[in-house]
């Protein structure tokens, strides 16, 4: 199953990639994971121009173009990220259907 993107997700990112200037076409979001985290594992968000390379799976969700390792992909499988825009603050939200804990600020989970 791969990585996904609400529209409100997918719209941010693109505001994003147009307000730092970056090459619509060749741009694309680099999602991983990395050990850390007050729940063990951390997710990772940036934003590449860097083109896919022999490690990397490559989707694209709401026109956005997503790099993910094959490693961080065992943990992220499934995966949709939303943004939220709140009174409490305003970021990127992980749903992933393989964590088994997540710490409070969902920045981290535990696989």
């Amino acid at each position: 199953m791969p990585i996904s993107l609400t529209e409100r997700a997918a719209t941010e990112i693109k505001t994003i990639i147009e307000q730092q200037g970056l090459p619509t076409a060749e741009t694309r979001l680099r999602v991983g994971v990395k050990g850390g985290g007050c729940s063990g594992f951390s997710y990772m968000l940036d934003l590449t121009e860097e083109p896919k390379s022999d490690m990397d799976e490559e989707m694209e969700s709401h026109g956005v173009k997503i790099l993910v390792d094959m490693k961080s992909n065992l943990y992220l499988n499934g995966v949709e990220i939303d943004f939220k825009d709140e009174v409490m603050g305003k970021g990127f939200v992980f749903k992933n259907p393989n964590a088994t804990s997540t710490c409070g600020c969902g920045s981290s989970f535990t696989a």
